[in-house]
């Protein structure tokens, strides 16, 4: 019973190794619309004129 745990246990750390060192990723289409978002520039109204007046403010 130790050698198959011993086993798994290396099977796991060479599994793991090859998919954080050796594989590349490859983006997903959600990643890339997520990407292209982040790049675009965000458009920005300023809302300061809509906002009511301080609680005891004359205006």
């Amino acid at each position: 019973m130790p050698y198959l745990f011993g086993g798994l246990v290396l099977l796991n750390a060479l599994m793991l190794g090859y998919y954080l060192f050796i594989q590349q990723p490859t983006p997903t289409a959600s990643l890339q619309v997520a990407q292209a978002e982040l790049t675009q520039p965000i458009t920005f109204t300023n809302s300061a004129k809509h906002v009511p007046p301080l609680i005891g403010t004359k205006e």
